[in-house]
């Protein structure tokens, strides 16, 4: 019961100091109550106060969080705003190993917000990343949301054909790349890095691919 008075009292202390007037924001103050909410799910899930402290030397380590890929992201096609946010507290849980408690955020995320195709790709790279790298039926269906609403922004199947390529569903992502490729403009650094990963996926199938990509 200690434990829990514990982080009741923190809980109430930062939210106290973040709704302070003008310390924060009227409009990150939803996202402040959500990130408190999170971290007490968290101790519900995982704490024990009961037990002693002790070294953690001899436990598994989380695998690292991908910084480039989340750079590579931004760059892309991540907007700013509540959406930008989301994505925030959603990288902060997986650079902590968090990659359930990453998803779930951008799940809340798009609940509220089911037309953003910006949170539907992140929900997308949350899910494949949970799952170590592989493609889940959930992934597929967030990348393929994303693309619906935005069809014209290439960021949603750059990431979808990468999470297929990394899965080892090589001829689905050059599915993917491919037109994204054929659409973007001549000498683009984007086009050049689809080029080269569709050709390198031809040369894996053996030239079983599909042919040159149209306006190469």
């Amino acid at each position: 019961m200690m434990g829990w008075a514990i982080a009741g009292l923190l809980a109430a202390a930062t939210l106290g100091l973040m709704l302070w007037p003008g310390r924060s924001p009227r409009g990150t103050w939803e996202l402040v109550g959500a990130a408190l909410l999170f971290g007490i799910a968290g101790y519900a899930w995982q704490g024990n106060p009961t037990l002693a402290g002790a070294p953690r030397n001899g436990q598994a380590q989380a695998a690292p969080f991908d910084e480039d890929m989340a750079k590579q992201r931004q760059a892309i096609g991540e907007r700013f705003g509540k959406a930008g946010q989301w994505l925030v507290l959603s990288d902060g849980l997986g650079r902590q190993g968090k990659t359930q408690e990453a998803a779930n955020v951008l799940v809340a995320a798009v609940k509220q917000e089911p037309n953003n195709a910006t949170l539907w790709l992140g929900l997308g790279n949350a899910l494949v990343a949970h799952g170590d790298g592989v493609m889940s039926p959930s992934a597929e269906y967030a990348f393929r949301k994303a693309m619906a609403i935005d069809p014209q922004a290439p960021a949603a199947p750059y990431f979808y054909g990468m999470a297929l390529a990394q899965s080892g569903q090589l001829e689905g992502a050059r599915k993917i790349w491919a037109p994204l490729a054929a659409r973007l403009p001549a000498g683009s650094q984007l086009r050049a890095e689809l080029e080269q990963n569709v050709a390198m996926i031809d040369s894996r199938l053996g030239g079983q691919g599909e042919g040159p990509l149209g306006g190469s």
